[in-house]
């Protein structure tokens, strides 16, 4: 990939990123990734986020790959996010009131994401 592909592909993922920013609810959430994303896709995403929560409320990996199916590897690549500079995961978790952030709201209940696809 050259140098202007690889730029209007750092174009795009800006587009990406504003364009779930303009999601306002859970149902526009899933409307969204059923369009953009395959059943497999989400259900990939949707397996990633129950590690996060399971490795944010301190269970061991093999606790987690053997409750979720997810491999050694998504475990560890989940693991190394959640613990990551994005922080992306925490405040997912602390938001929807899962793992062990707590959340602005106060939140600290667990439960399932709303929309939340399952395989």
């Amino acid at each position: 990939m050259d140098e202007a592909q690889q730029q209007r592909l750092r174009a795009e993922e800006e587009r990406l990123f504003s364009a779930f920013g303009t999601i306002r609810n859970a149902d526009e959430a899933r409307a969204f990734l059923l369009d953009v994303c395959s059943p497999k896709e989400i259900a990939d995403l949707a397996q990633r986020l129950q590690v996060a929560t399971l490795l944010a409320g301190g269970a061991s990996y093999v606790a987690v790959s053997r409750q979720t199916g997810a491999s050694s590897t998504t475990v560890s690549r989940v693991s190394k996010c959640l613990n990551g500079r994005a922080g992306g995961y925490r405040m997912v978790l602390g938001r929807i009131g899962d793992g062990d952030g707590g959340g602005a709201d106060g939140n600290s209940g667990g439960g399932t994401a709303p929309g939340a696809v399952s395989e």
